[in-house]
């Protein structure tokens, strides 16, 4: 899986990082970049993607609608479709 981060994609983690931590890990399109490979956060292309991530890492998504998935707060909405799931 390619962990290619584009600006879109890191100005979501700027813009809403304190959606998922007490105060800022980045100022920087760069310093979120470095933060995001070291977490290992990845980006799918679909709800359906996000759903089947949390599966993977044995969280159960058993009965959860598709927006209480998007509401954790690990899950930031790029706004193109794609969305970047980051481990707190």
């Amino acid at each position: 899986m390619m962990h290619q981060f584009d600006d879109d994609v890191l100005e979501c983690f700027l813009d809403n990082q304190l959606q998922l931590f007490p105060e800022k890990v980045a100022e920087t399109l760069e310093e979120a970049e470095n933060f995001l490979e070291e977490s290992m956060a990845v980006v799918v292309d679909s709800v359906e993607e996000v759903i089947e991530y949390f599966e993977e890492e044995g969280i159960d998504t058993e009965g959860a609608m598709d927006e209480e998935i998007l509401d954790a707060d690990e899950v930031f909405d790029i706004g193109d479709g794609r969305y970047l799931i980051v481990e707190g």
